[in-house]
């Protein structure tokens, strides 16, 4: 079987700002809930059987306690920040599993579930979906991949290693050392990407570096290195046909015209009937 996880704060934010573009500025309350479904059914109708979706609940994580700038919620538009919670309950009345997290991250959640997925037997293949840099240090060979709609490609082990210039297991130890603007930490000043990963292939990960290479600097370049880890220990599902897809709940009827989008209702009611005509 192949498993689909889906990064719904990058979606949402995508959706956000493309449904902005389309109305000339005109924010509609769930527009971009509507695009992220849609999205989402859009895997269902080519086929997608297990799909997990995780999300940010709050934007703040463990990770705001290890360092002062890591990335907050401040400068989120109220009109975006609005719908993170309504995604959650729409995707769960559209019978999709959703991860909602708050002490942990969005990234942490996906990450788990690709171990997990990755540790079943019945699993051929991972898609994460998402450009987020971070989660290519979940990629392993090509039974885990990272699939970029916005750059339109499918990256494997090697295609990491062509973006990064090492392999995914030092991606954490790379954003470290580089910094992540998006995340709020800054790397190590004087270090770029080529250096970066000079160093990373010459020494290996930075607990293995020489003393002389990072110097006083080292502490930082640990303390970043643990922001850049993602965790895997999140207890997602017991079971990977968990994340089978068998049709939206009653619900969902009620909050497709709450949201004015009964296509969404039509559409998924049609995929449940092909997926009952499957077998």
């Amino acid at each position: 079987m192949i498993i689909d996880l889906v990064d719904g704060t990058y979606e949402l934010f995508r959706h956000f700002y493309g449904a902005r573009r389309a109305s000339k500025g005109k924010d509609q309350p769930l527009a971009a809930v509507v695009g992220v479904l849609n999205g989402v059914l859009e895997m269902i109708e080519h086929q997608a059987t297990h799909i997990g979706v995780a999300t940010d609940h709050v934007i703040e994580s463990f990770r705001n306690g290890l360092w002062p700038g890591y990335k907050t919620g401040e400068g989120i538009e109220p009109a975006l920040l609005a719908q993170f919670h309504p995604l959650e309950q729409a995707l769960a009345a559209m019978g999709v599993t959703v991860w909602p997290m708050t002490e942990l991250e969005a990234d942490d959640a996906l990450a788990s579930a690709a171990r997990l997925a990755r540790d079943d037997a019945r699993v051929q293949k991972v898609l994460l979906w998402t450009p987020d840099k971070d989660l290519a240090q979940c990629v392993h060979g090509d039974r885990v991949v990272q699939v970029d709609r916005r750059g339109k490609q499918i990256r494997d082990a090697d295609g990491v290693r062509a973006k990064f210039g090492v392999e995914p297991a030092l991606i954490p130890d790379y954003l470290a050392l580089v910094g992540d603007a998006a995340d709020g930490y800054p790397g190590i000043a004087g270090l770029g990407p080529v250096s970066t990963a000079q160093l990373l292939n010459r020494h290996g990960p930075i607990e293995s570096f020489p003393d002389a290479v990072l110097g006083d600097r080292r502490e930082a370049a640990l303390l970043f290195k643990r922001l850049a880890t993602l965790r895997t220990d999140a207890r997602l599902f017991d079971d990977i046909d968990d994340l089978r897809w068998r049709g939206p709940t009653e619900a969902f009827a009620s909050w497709t015209e709450h949201a004015q989008a009964p296509k969404l209702l039509q559409r998924c009611l049609r995929a449940q009937e092909a997926l009952g005509d499957s077998g």
